[in-house]
């Protein structure tokens, strides 16, 4: 832009920013890389970006809600709980002081660990579902409200893991025409690693169950 004061002519640079264009998607994206990439310092470069060029806080405050699910997920599920703490407090506060709220959110995200199993696994989960959708549930685990589901089996044979041992008791929740999936994978990083060793011994006692 070129300014004009007492008919001396300045330059200044602006921010290269529009709302509606390209400007706009090109940072979104750029914040949202750099969360993922594990950059907080680029992070907050990108996040001071838009903000003072005037963005809607809450279209930045929904991509930081979708980097928590897609980037962090299980390996640190308090990512989710952070973004959602930031879009209450800035809906209490506004700007400028609600603004606070998203910086730590954005910060918190990007020095997060980082893991998209979560994310996998629901794509994954989804085909399946589309794929299978006609299958019915195995009988053990149906709800039997009525004398005649009783009498044709439904609920039969169900076990109340509560009152099995070590609180689970290895039954199969598959249908009968579905061998057991793998949706969900975790990595070996923040909580899912310990998700990871409760899923191990879960498999190592349904192989028990089943005499493997």
């Amino acid at each position: 832009a070129i300014l004009v004061v007492d008919g001396d002519f300045l330059q200044r640079r602006v921010a290269v920013y529009d709302k509606d264009r390209e400007g706009h998607y090109n940072l979104i994206s750029a914040l949202h890389k750099s969360i993922r990439g594990s950059d907080p310092q680029a992070a907050l470069y990108y996040l001071a970006r838009m903000l003072t060029a005037g963005e809607e806080p809450l279209f930045v405050l929904r991509r930081l809600i979708r980097a928590a699910v897609e980037d962090i997920g299980l390996a640190d599920p308090n990512a989710l709980v952070q973004c959602i703490a930031a879009k209450d407090s800035y809906d209490f506060l506004g700007s400028p002081e609600g603004e606070l709220g998203i910086a730590q959110a954005c910060l918190y995200l990007a020095t997060a660990p980082k893991s998209n199993a979560a994310y996998a696994a629901q794509k994954a989960a989804w085909r399946s579902a589309k794929e299978t959708g006609s299958l019915m549930p195995p009988q053990n685990i149906l709800n039997a409200p009525t004398k005649l589901m009783k009498q044709i089996g439904y609920g039969k044979g169900y076990t109340y893991d509560h009152d099995a041992e070590n609180g689970f008791s290895g039954d199969n929740y598959w249908p009968d025409e579905l061998p057991p999936q793998t949706f969900y994978t975790p990595t070996d990083r923040g909580s899912e690693k310990r998700i990871a060793e409760r899923m191990a011994w879960w498999e190592e006692m349904r192989e028990k169950s089943r005499g493997e």
